[in-house]
């Protein structure tokens, strides 16, 4: 049976703005106060939605929270009709309203923690909604996103859906930016790679909070009954998580039989990736596939600059064949090297552009011994300037055919639901969003409206709790 990866990205919501609300996320925090672009945000990533169905692959559409998030201020006490309450806030807490208008729900690779069929004694996908407990604006996305992805993998023959973990510090979960698989093909088994901040005994960063936890990452292997001889369990280094990594897809990602990551990225990475490798050619599906495992020095790229430029959170793809040459981007770096079958395209933030040491790394991978065959700019200036990458927009979930066809059709992009979404955007996102601007007691009003059309979109009515 063949499998392949689909990617879901969160569509930007119409109060996408510049908060600052995430301490250790070095571009949140930059940022703070500066007026935001909903408009251009969500024509961003929605461009980079379509890029990837160009390249061949399947992509979904993840619709955003719904905001403000009323109910949430009504328990911190403000009461009252919507623009009373909006306006008590906006008044008297101020940072507590901007939570509740995040919409960082556009960053679908915190929904969740996906493992795969194949991975799965049951055969079927299973998901873990993260409880995101380290900050407010995004604990409150967590019965959103449940509830949002039950509709849409809403098969229980092909999908199990478990509860999020405790709201408790020792259960911190951020979801699938912690998660990577590795695998020979999607149609077999593969080796969960799961990173964790915090643990008992282990050593703490200094500055910023350590986001995921070793107790977290535990229960999610049993949550999902992952066979341990498919699982390695890491601890971030401490000193890159006070230079702004705040989620492991900050300084490494991978795809199939690919890793690609820092120098500096693990406690005792030698041992890790030596694990990886020893738990690789055991499994009997992999034995003719090597994995492919490539560090960046900081010497080639600092961590501070791959935080600044976001390389690792760039997304890899597989070139399918109709994608393969024609269908590239005239601003597409190619080389020879490799344009097999199992060649790969990295497509990486514009910001990379920027960056020199960024650039020399690039040139670095592409020049080397592993699948990456070209390399592809996206602009996502509006989420980079919040601390998201292409890599933070989407959850991946590997699916069978059956599986995807039990996938809530409503939401796979085609260009007839691209051009329909851009011309929703146009209609109703602003064009500018500021911090004054959340206390305007019409944009609830607007947001409220683009969202009702957009379930009619999608075809997924009743999906927020005012259309009930």
């Amino acid at each position: 049976m063949h499998y392949q990866e689909v990617n879901f990205d969160g569509l930007i919501g119409p109060s996408h703005n510049y908060a600052g609300l995430s301490p250790g996320n070095i571009a949140s925090d930059q940022h703070r106060g500066r007026v935001a672009s909903p408009r251009q945000a969500a024509l961003q990533g929605l461009e980079k939605m379509w890029r990837l169905v160009q390249l061949g692959q399947v992509q979904g559409v993840l619709p955003p929270a719904p905001r403000p998030a009323v109910e949430t201020l009504q328990r911190l006490g403000f009461n009252g009709a919507t623009p009373e309450i909006i306006g008590q806030a906006y008044k008297k807490a101020p940072h507590l309203l901007a939570a509740c208008y995040s919409a960082s729900t556009m960053w679908a690779a915190n929904a969740a923690t996906v493992s795969a069929s194949r991975d799965c004694p049951d055969g079927r996908v299973h998901f873990t909604p993260a409880n995101l407990i380290t900050t407010l604006h995004r604990t409150i996305e967590t019965d959103y996103s449940a509830a949002m992805l039950k509709r849409i993998f809403n098969n229980p023959d092909h999908f199990c859906h478990h509860p999020p973990l405790p709201c408790q510090a020792d259960y911190a979960d951020e979801g699938a930016a912690n998660h990577t698989r590795l695998c020979p093909t999607h149609s077999q088994p593969g080796l969960s790679l799961l990173v964790y901040g915090r643990g008992s005994d282990d050593q703490m960063p200094k500055i910023y909070p350590a986001r995921q936890t070793r107790a977290a990452c535990e229960a999610l292997v049993r949550q999902h009954q992952l066979p341990p001889d498919q699982v390695v369990i890491a601890q971030q280094n401490p000193d890159v998580i006070d230079q702004g990594v705040f989620h492991h897809d900050v300084i490494g990602v991978g795809h199939r039989n690919f890793l690609m990551l820092h120098a500096e990225a693990f406690v005792n990475q030698r041992q890790v990736l030596q694990q990886l490798q020893q738990q690789w050619r055991q499994s009997t599906h992999s034995r003719d596939v090597p994995l492919t495992i490539t560090e960046i020095s900081p010497q080639l790229l600092s961590v501070r600059e791959a935080v600044s430029s976001y390389l690792f959170n760039s997304q890899l793809i597989s070139l399918s064949a109709q994608a393969r040459p024609d269908h590239l981007s005239e601003h597409s770096i190619r080389t020879p090297h490799n344009t097999g079958e199992n060649s790969m395209l990295l497509l990486a933030p514009s910001n990379c552009l920027a960056s020199s040491e960024a650039q020399r790394a690039i040139d670095w991978l592409i020049a080397g011994d592993n699948p990456v065959s070209a390399v592809e700019y996206i602009d996502l200036t509006q989420s980079m300037n919040n601390g998201g990458g292409p890599a933070c927009l989407r959850l991946r979930v590997p699916l069978s055919q059956a599986e995807q066809n039990a996938v809530h059709p409503g939401i796979i992009l085609d260009y007839t639901l691209y051009n329909r979404l851009k011309s929703w955007i146009n209609k109703h996102y602003r064009e500018q969003l500021n911090a004054e601007d959340l206390a305007d007691p019409c944009l609830p009003v607007e947001i409220q409206a683009a969202l009702d059309e957009l379930t009619g979109i999608l075809k997924l009515p009743g999906l927020y709790p005012f259309q009930v």
